[in-house]
């Protein structure tokens, strides 16, 4: 039986990226707490393959839709289709998201654009389209993934940390605009994890420097995100709003 502060039972929540990574582990852990969970991603053998590791044991539905995120007729359809599955959406984590490495004079148009609405664009696009439901009730939360990255940033990474960076004030903005109606909005933050994307873009070498300038010493799990995603998504973070939890194992403490 899950505590009551953190007691999902009878939400529905909808995680983009969801079939690894922190997506995964996050939708894990709404399932744990009771709530039936939709996951996206471009990959259906990824998807089907996730279904089995999200519910085991949890006695909740969980349901799978193949989507581009970077189009966004396909962001609509997304929307569309979460609300046929089961009604209504509670929970939306705008998870979904790239990095393309590469430096100001070397980025062309057309990754700027992809980066841009995939990492941004589609997140305001899918909260549009569900917020009305959402009013409805008076009862909702969004969580938008942004980075470390969007606080502070390195050489390389001007796409990336432009839209890590525009979620957190997106988030406030919508914050102001949603919290009368019981809707509440925030950002993580996360820092190293170990999951694909990290792993794609950074040398061995600087896999380990992250590592030494972390507190804890080491580079997160996926499964360490579950908790801060859950505290946002139920009633235990229910006066938390319009702000940033990041999830670094203290990696911005160190100067």
């Amino acid at each position: 039986m899950p505590c009551p502060l953190f007691d999902l039972r009878g939400k529905v929540a909808l995680v983009t990226g969801g079939s690894k990574g922190l997506g995964l582990a996050m939708a894990r852990g709404f399932a744990e707490a009771g709530a039936d969970v939709l996951i996206t991603s471009r990959h259906a053998d990824e998807l089907q393959a996730a279904i089995p590791q999200i519910v085991d044991g949890t006695g909740t539905q969980a349901r799978w839709f193949v989507a581009d995120m970077t189009q966004r007729t396909a962001v609509t359809e997304l929307a569309k289709s979460a609300l046929e599955a089961f009604g209504h959406v509670d929970i939306l984590v705008n998870n979904a998201g790239s990095n393309v490495p590469e430096t100001v004079e070397e980025m062309t148009d057309e990754k700027w654009d992809q980066i841009l609405e995939l990492n941004l664009s589609s997140c305001m696009a899918l909260s549009r389209a569900l917020i009305p439901q959402m009013k409805s009730r008076q009862w909702g939360r969004i969580i938008h993934i942004s980075s470390i990255m969007g606080l502070v940033s390195k050489a390389g990474r001007g796409a990336y940390s432009a839209t890590k960076s525009g979620l957190i004030g997106l988030a406030r903005a919508m914050a102001l605009e949603l919290g009368p109606h019981g809707i509440t909005v925030n950002c993580i933050a996360p820092g190293p994890f170990l999951t694909d994307l990290p792993l794609s873009v950074l040398s061995q070498a600087e896999q380990d420097a992250f590592a030494d300038r972390v507190a804890l010493g080491r580079w997160g799990l996926p499964r360490e995100m579950a908790g801060p995603a859950l505290f946002l998504a139920s009633d235990a973070g229910s006066y938390v709003s319009g702000t940033v939890i990041t999830v670094d194992g203290g990696a911005l403490a160190k100067f």
